[in-house]
C-alpha cells in the first residue's frame, strides 16, 4: 500500500483548516485516512505555536513504515527538524514573463542612453 502523509481540508469556504493525516495515496484528499497526525491552521500568524501541531512520535512511525510526505508536509517536518532540508527546483515559476523581460530591457536601455551622452 502506497502511504502518504498529507493534508485533508476542512472548514468552510474561505476559512480553511487542515488535518495532517496518514492515508493510502489512492484515497481522495478529504476521504478515508488511517490516522490523524496533527493540524494546520493557515489563518493563524506564521510565528504562532498553534499554526502547525503534529504528534511527532506517530509521524516518525509512519515515516519509518515508508510513508512519503507531500511537499507542504515535508516543509513542516523540515521546520520541526525531523527531516533534512532539501533543495527544490523552481524552474519556470520564478522566471519573469515575456512582458516583464521586455520592460526590464527597455528600462536598462533608457538608463544606458543618458549615461552615454
Amino acid at each position: 500500500m502506497a502511504m502518504k502523509i498529507r493534508l485533508a481540508r476542512g472548514g468552510s469556504k474561505k476559512r480553511p483548516h487542515y488535518a495532517i493525516v496518514a492515508s493510502d495515496s489512492r484515497m481522495p484528499r478529504d476521504g478515508r485516512f488511517l490516522e490523524k497526525l496533527g493540524t494546520y491552521n493557515p489563518l493563524l500568524a506564521k510565528d504562532s505555536e498553534d499554526r502547525v501541531k503534529m504528534d511527532m512520535e506517530r509521524v516518525q512511525y509512519w515515516l519509518g513504515q515508508g510513508a512519503q510526505p507531500t511537499d507542504r508536509v515535508a516543509r513542516f517536518l523540515e521546520a520541526a527538524g525531523v527531516t533534512t532540508k532539501t533543495e527544490r527546483a523552481n524552474l519556470k515559476k520564478g522566471e519573469p514573463g515575456d512582458k516583464a523581460k521586455k520592460r526590464a530591457e527597455e528600462k536598462a536601455a533608457k538608463a544606458a542612453a543618458p549615461a552615454e551622452e
